[in-house]
């Protein structure tokens, strides 16, 4: 159970990395044919933003990769369900107020994680 654990857990976090790398560095490029119903003249000026989120990402990353090297059980379990449980609400709010495929992708898979946390 662990490892399944561990497993969801590092492609979450690998996810989040991605996410980083796009909104950083790859929003005025590959974002344009990700986001195509997004107006195609708003990516330049929505650049620094996009940027922000990614930084936002970066650190749900670096949380959940933390939990992979936590010895405590307890401990690992806490971090573990606190920074999968902020990676839900992002989803959550992402699939509200952008779009519901980002339930999907985001959420969803650390729901599952949770669901193994807690059995």
């Amino acid at each position: 159970m662990t490892m399944i654990l561990n497993t969801l857990i590092g492609i979450i976090a690998f996810l989040h990395l991605y996410f980083m790398w796009f909104e950083m560095f790859a929003w005025t490029t590959k974002g344009r044919k990700v986001f195509y119903k997004f107006p195609k003249d708003l990516f330049e000026p929505t650049k620094q933003m996009a940027a922000n989120q990614g930084l936002y990402n970066g650190f749900l990353a670096a949380g959940l990769l933390w939990t992979l090297f936590i010895q405590n059980l307890e401990w690992k379990n806490n971090i573990s369900l606190f920074f999968l449980s902020c990676v839900v609400i992002a989803g959550v709010y992402g699939a509200y107020s952008v779009e519901r495929k980002i339930f999907f992708i985001q959420a969803l898979p650390a729901i599952l994680a949770i669901l193994f946390l807690f059995f």
